[in-house]
């Protein structure tokens, strides 16, 4: 009932003011278990894809969204139950790792859409990352549930990291042909079946998406963009300390 309301008031908010377009719509099955793994833009991915269907989706989010205090925190909370995402402790890699599937594994057995972003996490520059291997492979192979490959378009240039303000111009959505791995049913022990399933997904996401592929994780690519931005800082720093000693050196002779 909750859920209902809000993808109401949101989804139609969303769609008047961004005017997403939609590609695919009859891929997503009217009824029964799917799974639809989406590259990651922006924040608002997990809007915009429920926003366009009319079935319930339901996401991982961090429980830190779920147990902030105060009034904003509650306010967060019932937001994003309202949207239908669910909470997962990510303080241990490993605990989130198998919170997120047993909570995947949950929504595709009481008939639901699952929505999973393979690359972990938010794309940093709008390339398209190496998928991660555990949470869609193996809610996939334990379950039988068809994999349906979803394209974000644009918006990253929507709402960039750090920009509060959301920047008014249309979305899309691309969304495949479901893909079926019943062949490997049973088989999510297997680190190389999940890896092939996994990079399978990655492909079709990226003919749907256009972007560029980069075959490392978005992790792995935020860490070295990370470590570069300090480098340059750190080199602007000392020649900014090289230059105001040349000139003290200057002024004293």
């Amino acid at each position: 009932m909750i859920y209902g309301a809000m993808k109401l008031s949101i989804g139609n908010s969303l769609k008047l003011a961004f005017r997403p377009w939609v590609e695919g719509l009859e891929n997503v099955p009217a009824h029964g278990p799917a799974i639809l793994a989406s590259n990651h833009l922006s924040f608002s991915d997990s809007f915009f894809l429920p926003a366009v269907l009319d079935r319930k989706v339901t996401f991982i989010a961090k429980s830190e969204y779920f147990t902030s205090p105060g009034v904003k925190g509650k306010l967060t909370a019932a937001f994003f139950k309202g949207v239908g995402q669910v909470p997962v402790d990510r303080s241990g890699t490993r605990g989130a790792g198998e919170a997120a599937i047993r909570a995947g594994i949950e929504v595709i057995e009481s008939g639901g859409l699952f929505g999973i972003y393979p690359e972990g996490t938010r794309s940093p520059d709008g390339r398209l990352y190496r998928g991660k291997p555990g949470g869609l492979a193996r809610v996939a192979l334990a379950t039988g549930a068809p994999v349906i490959p979803v394209a974000m378009i644009d918006t990253e240039k929507i709402q960039p990291p750090g920009k509060v303000v959301p920047k008014l111009m249309r979305p899309g959505i691309r969304i495949g042909k479901p893909l079926d791995f019943s062949r490997y049913h049973g088989m999510d022990g297997d680190r190389f079946i999940l890896r092939s399933v996994t990079d399978e997904v990655m492909y079709e996401i990226m003919k749907l998406s256009g972007q560029e592929y980069v075959d490392i994780y978005a992790t792995a690519a935020k860490r070295q963009i990370a470590d570069e931005a300090k480098r340059r800082a750190e080199e602007e720093k000392r020649r900014a300390e090289e230059k105001r000693a040349a000139g003290e050196s200057g002024t004293q002779g």
